[in-house]
């Protein structure tokens, strides 16, 4: 399911932020944008899908996303933004929605 107006202005304006504070190339940014958008849409499409999911399952696919968004980005970003990537690992957890569904 595709990202409303709104929501692709949040995933602008987080990848905004992450692109500041990683100093990411213009192609990094394109790449985690991709990211971020999948991972949102994915969660949302399974809202849509599971409308009475729980809690819980909402935070495991919100956890996976994340944890697949790492793997990917351990291909193009340097061991020093990884490791910046890595400590601000609670942004993106909330970015994708961890702290309102635990």
């Amino acid at each position: 399911m595709p990202l409303s107006t709104a929501q692709l202005e949040i995933v602008t304006g987080e990848l905004k932020k992450f692109s500041e504070d990683l100093n990411l190339s213009e192609l990094q940014k394109q790449r985690l944008q991709d990211f971020l958008t999948d991972a949102a849409e994915r969660l949302e499409d399974y809202k849509q899908r599971n409308p009475n999911a729980s809690p819980g399952e909402l935070a495991k696919l919100v956890s996976d996303n994340r944890a697949g968004i790492r793997r990917r980005m351990a291909f193009f970003l340097s061991p020093e933004q990884l490791a910046k990537w890595d400590g601000e690992s609670s942004k993106v957890t909330e970015f994708l929605g961890l702290k309102t569904v635990a």
